[in-house]
């Protein structure tokens, strides 16, 4: 309406209002288009004023890709967020998340940080049900982790991708894409790597982790060169953990990516008329972690089939999976047998019993 009647309010005649409703209505939707299109690419900066957590990459047709490196519970990585998307008016926003953790974009910071901290054994069965034994058991350690960094810091995870939602539903004719592997498949590959070993090495780390964390270590995630060092330290110790966890997720993102940043066809008013497209501008919200990979892989040509495989159990895992559910049913039986043997002891001691039991031994004696 506003490109269609420029006149303000008070300078507009007594039919204006009219003129302008049957004006409006008789724009096409490929007009209408045209003119948000317009208005966005008028606001949209030519040479934006990006954080420094913003990786720029190209692709062959001159779409532009912007991947904004963060960390998970860092407030000055929501900022970088708001300010990039604010700056580049993107048409399409990607971020590190699969359908299975969707749920942390509607919930709010109050609610998300109370279901972080309440693990329990619904939550663990839940898990199981849905991912397996090894499977299950591993995310609900890696939940501690995340219970554990969130009671530490009092925040919730995924505030960067929250705010990545927000700032997209503001921005015209700006799509939303979950970019990351689902979450049981990079679970079961990661199981299916590790040795019988690696498996119990790495649960009792996480089982019993308790080292205090800032928030000063939460930003130092953000410097290329320290998390580098940590990537090091980590693949030393589990090297194919990194490569089902971080390598092969940095080739699936990169390819969601690439996908996101085709060329956009414009709206045509008929049939007739010639196809155009545009370059497309692309907002990708990632862990720092994987940028690196995302620049290495950027220009490759990329195949996500062999990495959205689940290989069978190994010998270790089956072991191991035996072990855990022996333990289990060890568990149950011991205690089943210590309150068995409790509740017969209760049972003794009352008066009642004694005299039943009293009874019965003299008429034994008398037969």
């Amino acid at each position: 309406q506003a490109a269609a009647d420029p006149m303000s309010s008070s300078d507009a005649p007594e039919d204006g209002p009219k003129e302008t409703s049957s004006v409006s209505q008789n724009i096409s939707d490929a007009e209408a288009f045209k003119i948000l299109l317009e208005m966005k690419m008028k606001k949209r900066q030519k040479k934006p004023d990006l954080p420094g957590t913003v990786t720029e990459l190209d692709t062959e047709d001159g779409s532009k890709v912007y991947v904004v490196g963060t960390a998970h519970f860092s407030d000055s990585s929501k900022k970088d967020v708001v300010k990039t998307i604010q700056e580049v008016q993107p048409d399409v926003v990607v971020v590190e998340l699969c359908q299975y953790r969707v749920s942390m974009l509607k919930m709010d910071e109050r609610t998300l940080l109370k279901e972080a901290k309440e693990i329990n054994l619904e939550k663990l069965q839940q898990a199981i049900k849905q991912n397996g034994v090894m499977s299950g058991l591993m995310q609900m350690l890696l939940l501690k982790v995340s219970a554990h960094i969130t009671e530490q810091l009092g925040m919730a995870p995924g505030g960067e991708f929250r705010e990545a939602f927000k700032e997209a539903s503001k921005v015209p004719f700006c799509k939303f894409h979950l970019g990351d592997r689902p979450i049981p498949v990079t679970f079961k590959r990661a199981i299916a790597a590790l040795s019988f070993w690696q498996k119990v090495k790495l649960a009792w780390g996480l089982c019993f982790l308790s080292d205090p964390i800032s928030k000063d270590d939460v930003e130092k995630c953000k410097q290329k060169d320290l998390l580098e060092q940590m990537m090091a330290e980590m693949i030393g110790e589990f090297p194919d953990l990194h490569r089902t966890i971080v390598s092969e997720r940095d080739i699936y993102l990169t390819y969601m990516l690439k996908q996101a940043a085709k060329q956009i066809e414009l709206p045509r008013a008929s049939e007739t008329e010639p196809r155009n497209y545009i370059p497309a501008v692309v907002v990708g919200v990632v862990g720092m972690g994987h940028v690196p990979g995302i620049e290495k892989n950027w220009n490759s040509d990329l195949n996500i089939q062999e990495i959205m495989s689940v290989p069978p159990p190994s010998a270790s895992s089956k072991i191991f999976k035996f072990v855990i559910k022996a333990t289990v049913f060890g568990l149950m039986g011991y205690g089943c047998y210590r309150i068995g043997q409790r509740t017969v002891r209760f049972i003794l001691s009352m008066p009642a019993a004694q005299s039943y039991l009293q009874k019965l031994t003299e008429i034994r004696s008398q037969h």
